[in-house]
């Protein structure tokens, strides 16, 4: 626990302008970020009296190490930094709200020349009509296909526009009348157009007139005797009124507004957003979060409308109402305008239907409250009883909150890599995963390999550590140690892509001086190696040489799924029942999945690399010219360099590089045509089919 007088700034160094500051901890980890109208009297008051702090504000500032800030001309600025460093640095001290996905939108792609009724995620393009959130995908696709049955607009992907274009021949939704076969050409691009400017007029809440016409419609043909019109014309109008009571009107006059209620407690909160577009409830969607800072319904009210509008993907309609303003209400209202383009009402509803219907918006934010206490009751038990039994078996001074396991994957001794996972609070932490391919030798050693990336890992843990001044490197002769490979893994929990290496100009230099998360800065409580005693001793003896002994180490041996210690001639056995042993072995499963993944795509990408996959600054567009010019790799091996230039997009020096590439290679081995088994002459056309070299033996199993 730091002592915040430790690194207390002076008064009279802190500035009285606007401004956003940041409190790291002892690694240099950035985990609180806040916003002040004047920096002087909102930093002085962490400082003072820790029995005068709010307990969460008090077990900041002991966590915290330092405390730095920067200054901004306005208030508009310190709001639009503060929520870019959040979504940086992601502080754990900061409010940040659970279930942050992106909600699906209905929408229609007015910049095309055949607009498209598609569902949407993510951030806004221009020149699309959006309508929505709405809660689930399936309710977009219920609307549309009672829609098209008045609207028969374009709502097949562009592959399939233009081969029923080529073949002259509708899909299927042009023959049953769901579509008005463009395609084809039944209707011109505009008239096509006027039918999607309709669809969009019709879903902005513009649907009396448009019914009153349909109703007289049907009237007239009826009085002409044209019963089948008519009919035609009743069922259009049930299909119209079905859609529209799918969403009913909740506030008149076609209002358009976001509604936010909270409901909190001590220790978490809930945020419930009604979006009402045309006087309709649209969607509805919803966060959690934990109070791990001293905010109040207004301060949660402002995160709330930066998580909502500040990553771009919402649109930010005329009326916004909330239970409670920010203080300051101004900047904030000025920055929602500056996204609008416009005017934006900020206010508390205080009678009416918008009274009434922020109440409803009120029930459902307790009723989420609720509902997520009684699902992390027993979740939050259970991972900390995983955690406290975890480290009174292996004796540790407290429980590791964070956990790094580490796995090697071969098949046969080729593409060995090694995975590293990484667990806090008993949960998967994925954008913190690593990939490793070992270098350091040739062959199969699963112990030697262990050594080797523990060694780059913890090597570069104090590298970074170095660069702060709070470690000198140890010097070590570790062959590996200079080309680490990593990836991180993506948002959605998919495996990162390739890898990057980490020895370049700028690897040690980006993050660094912004405060980032470095890669490799955050050391683990426990250390966990996937095998038994040679793992284990490899593992210890890497640490030993760097002059680490802080971090606790143990393996999980697969066979009976005992936890081995270092230097410890007997294993650790848990209960089957224990759900420690359960949390290791989880933590072990994904490690190894991670490791299979990443060997698996790398043999992949090996047993389907072509001769010209390694030329150096030939991309895959040139590749495929070449090709596609040529013919065949024959062909392209015999063609001199003039011939090479006179493929588009090919200069002389790219052709000279092309042309001493392959003369340098052997031809490639027999091929085979995956999809017909037949053997593929070097000269065939190039689009015969998938091919791949055949090997001379065949890999009989996988080793992680």
């Amino acid at each position: 626990m730091a002592d915040p007088s430790t690194y207390r700034p002076s008064p009279g160094a802190i500035p009285t302008s606007p401004g956003v500051y940041k409190f790291r901890d002892a690694h240099g980890r950035v985990i609180y970020v806040g916003k002040a109208k004047s920096l002087r009297p909102r930093l002085s008051s962490y400082f003072q009296d820790l029995a005068g702090l709010h307990p969460r504000t008090a077990t900041m500032v002991t966590t915290a190490a330092s405390v730095e800030w920067t200054v901004v001309a306005t208030e508009v600025e310190a709001l639009q930094l503060e929520y870019s460093w959040i979504k940086e640095f992601d502080p754990r001290f900061n409010v940040k709200y659970r279930d942050d996905k992106s909600y699906p939108e209905l929408a229609v792609t007015l910049n095309e020349e055949y607009p498209r009724v598609q569902v949407m995620r993510g951030a806004h393009k221009k020149g699309v009509r959006y309508f929505g959130p709405y809660g689930h995908a399936w309710a977009i696709r219920e609307t549309v296909d009672l829609m098209l049955r008045v609207f028969p607009v374009r709502t097949c992907s562009n592959g399939v526009f233009k081969r029923a274009a080529q073949v002259g021949r509708p899909c299927l939704l042009g023959y049953i009348g769901k579509c008005a076969a463009p395609c084809v050409g039944k209707v011109s691009a505009d008239e096509h157009r006027a039918l999607a400017e309709e669809f969009c007029d019709f879903m902005a809440g513009r649907t009396g007139n448009y019914l009153r016409r349909l109703e007289e419609q049907m009237q007239e043909a009826a009085a002409e005797l044209e019963y089948e019109k008519a009919g035609r014309l009743r069922d259009d109008i049930g299909a119209l009124k079905r859609a529209m009571e799918k969403n009913a009107i909740v506030l008149a006059d076609a209002t358009d507004a976001d509604l936010l209620a909270v409901a909190e407690d001590e220790l978490e909160a809930a945020v419930q957003i009604f979006h009402v577009r045309g006087g309709r409830v649209r969607g509805q969607r919803g966060w959690v979060t934990d109070k791990v800072e001293d905010v109040d319904t207004a301060g949660l009210v402002e995160h709330a409308l930066q998580q909502l509008y500040g990553g771009g993907t919402e649109a930010v309609p005329r009326e916004v109402l909330v239970p409670a303003l920010p203080d300051p209400v101004g900047p904030v209202k000025e920055w929602l305008a500056g996204l609008r383009g416009s005017q934006v009402d900020l206010r508390i509803p205080q009678r009416g239907d918008k009274k009434d219907l922020m109440a409803t918006v009120q029930r459902n934010a307790l009723q989420a409250l609720a509902l997520h206490k009684t699902k992390r009751a027993s979740d939050l038990t259970t991972r900390s009883r995983a955690l406290q039994e975890i480290a009174d078996a292996l004796e540790l001074d407290s429980v590791p909150l964070r956990i790094e396991c580490f796995d090697i994957s071969h098949l046969q001794g080729e593409d060995v890599v090694a995975s590293m996972v990484v667990f806090e609070d008993g949960l998967a932490r994925k954008s913190e995963y690593r990939r490793f391919q070992i270098k350091g030798f040739e062959g199969q050693d699963d112990v030697r390999s262990m050594h080797e990336v523990i060694s780059r890992r913890f090597r570069r843990y104090l590298q970074e550590r170095e660069q702060t001044g709070e470690w000198a490197v140890p010097e070590a002769d570790d062959p590996g140690g200079q080309d680490v490979q990593d990836a991180q893994v993506g948002q959605g929990g998919q495996d990162g892509q390739d890898t990057s290496d980490l020895s370049g100009p700028d690897a040690a230099a980006t993050r660094d001086e912004t405060g980032r998360p470095r890669r490799f800065a955050y050391p683990p409580q426990l250390l966990v190696v996937d095998g038994g005693q040679p793992q284990v001793a490899a593992a210890r003896r890497a640490l030993d040489e760097l002059g680490i002994d802080d971090v606790a180490l143990c393996g999980l041996a697969k066979r009976l799924e005992e936890v081995w210690l270092p230097g410890e001639d007997d294993p650790v056995v848990l209960p089957r029942s224990s759900e420690g042993l359960y949390l290791l072995q989880r933590v072990r499963d994904e490690a190894h999945r991670f490791a299979i993944g990443y060997q698996r795509s790398k043999r992949s990408k090996r047993l389907t690399a072509g001769e010209l996959d390694s030329v150096p600054g030939l991309g895959e567009t040139r590749r495929q010219a070449l090709l596609k010019h040529f013919g065949s790799l024959k062909r392209l091996r015999a063609a001199t360099v003039d011939e090479l230039c006179a493929v588009p997009g090919i200069g002389r020096r790219t052709a000279e590089t092309v042309a001493a590439a392959l003369s340098s290679r052997p031809p490639a081995a027999l091929a085979v045509n995956t999809a017909t088994g037949e053997i593929i002459d070097d000269s065939a056309d190039v689009a015969a089919g998938p091919a791949h070299a055949v090997p001379e033996t065949a890999p009989s199993q996988e080793t992680p």
